[in-house]
């Protein structure tokens, strides 16, 4: 076991690889360890502190990567045996090379879900990543980001990458019991990130805990020239109003009866979360939204697929290509979708927001949980159902943000969790409810 205080980065770093080693066999939540070029950084970064120098503010802090996202040196293969031979990344993400800057150790690239398209983070051609908390029947990390969720949700690693489009690091981050991060578009570069819809598509942190989850937002967000969502979007500050708390707050919750399919042990942590927030001073009101649910995930479900065959068409219009079936089948979707379709859809899209903003206007943030259910079962996964992305699908679609943070566990001994929706660029104060509540609500065990 290693000791922080006195051992080296390098010291901690082979610990770290030694432990997703070890453990990969039993959670399959590492596509790559990145051996060599993780201990180089941290040779590297012992270096830099004994000349007194601290590279960043994630000096040695070891940190996985989705793999969609590129590592130089290593092959983004996205989950998919069509990308079984690419050549390896010839540079970093923007996200991946931020981190980098910032003192980071990139540890593992993460399995996902074949190009990050399905939210219970199975995949049938390369297998699914394993839930932590049920290690004697394999469960369901959540997904596209399954492989964060997992390694993060373990505790092998303090920090991993996700993206999110529907949920892809609020579903998993609710299943494996750790803080998720889904950031405003635009706030984040998504350039050297295997595209599953541009118009939904975000990039953010699983993590430990809330802390932490905001120095990577400080560290990662930013203007890029080959990401022109983010062009002209001001920085936004994480860390200093962190410690402000939740006191005053009008705090929106969606009512139990518009929250279809959720689970006895989910509403109980839901109510359990509610008390804790009002207990700390905020205003808890029942608020439902404008539309269902379903109509949001419908809506988006459309926008997606249109967005994923429009950049995978040729494969899932070729048989003999070798992607999972159901990832060819969410693609087909949108096969018929033509341009007046999409025009419609956006503009759909664009009075939904306006309508979300004005019945909200009164409210600082909504508070939902961020899966309808806890963790099941592998062999009990119904690939034709969509349920587990219903509560976040309708963040990415009106332009939000969100986090989702564990409330407890269930009978089952499951992390349940509780999502709090934001306005697009209010992630700060998303973390900062967040972090309130995490220290409100003590040790998950």
């Amino acid at each position: 076991m290693t000791n922080p205080m006195t051992d080296t980065i390098t010291d901690r770093t082979k610990a770290t690889l030694t432990e997703c080693a070890e453990r990969n066999g039993e959670l399959f939540a590492f596509a790559e360890l990145l051996t060599n070029t993780a201990l180089a950084t941290a040779g590297y970064l012992d270096a830099m502190r004994a000349t007194g120098v601290v590279v960043g503010p994630l000096h040695g802090l070891p940190v996985g990567v989705k793999d969609i996202i590129d590592v130089s040196g290593a092959p983004t293969r996205a989950g998919s045996l069509t990308r079984a031979d690419i050549e390896p990344a010839e540079r970093d993400a923007f996200v991946t090379a931020r981190l980098r800057g910032a003192g980071a150790v990139i540890a593992a690239k993460t399995n996902t879900v074949e190009f990050a398209l399905g939210g219970w983070g199975t995949n049938a051609n390369i297998g699914a990543p394993r839930n932590p908390w049920r290690p004697d029947v394999p469960h369901t990390c959540g997904g596209s980001s399954s492989g964060s969720g997992s390694a993060v949700g373990a505790g092998i690693l303090p920090a991993a990458l996700g993206s999110d489009t529907g949920g892809s690091v609020r579903i998993p981050a609710s299943l494996c019991g750790c803080v998720g991060l889904k950031t405003s578009i635009g706030l984040v570069s998504r350039a050297g990130v295997v595209p599953l819809s541009d118009t939904l598509d975000t990039v953010g942190p699983l993590t430990r805990d809330v802390r932490l989850a905001a120095q990577i937002l400080d560290v990662i967000q930013g203007e890029d020239r080959d990401d022109p969502t983010t062009i002209g979007i001001a920085r936004q500050d994480p860390l200093s109003g962190l410690e402000r708390g939740v006191s005053g707050l009008r705090l929106a919750a969606l009512p139990l009866d518009t929250l279809s399919g959720i689970k006895p042990d989910v509403a109980s942590a839901f109510a359990k979360a509610k008390d804790i927030l009002t207990s700390l001073g905020a205003h808890v009101q029942d608020v439902p939204l404008p539309l269902p649910l379903e109509e949001y995930q419908a809506r988006t479900t459309k926008l997606s697929a249109g967005d994923s065959y429009s950049f995978h068409h040729l494969m899932a219009d070729d048989p003999t290509c070798p992607i999972n079936d159901t990832t060819r089948k969410r693609m087909l979707v949108a096969r018929d979708l033509t341009t007046r379709d999409r025009v419609l859809l956006l503009r759909e899209r664009a009075a939904a927001i306006r309508d979300f903003l004005v019945h909200f206007d009164r409210y600082d943030a909504i508070i939902l949980p961020s899966t309808p259910t806890t963790a099941i079962p592998l062999s009990e996964v119904d690939e034709d159902n969509y349920t587990i992305s219903l509560y976040t699908r309708f963040v990415n679609y009106l332009e939000l943000a969100g986090v989702s943070v564990p409330v407890d566990l269930s009978p089952a001994g499951l992390p349940t969790s509780l999502q709090i929706v934001v306005r697009r660029f209010d992630d700060p104060l998303g973390l900062r409810i967040a972090h309130a509540f995490e220290a409100a609500r003590g040790t998950l065990a």
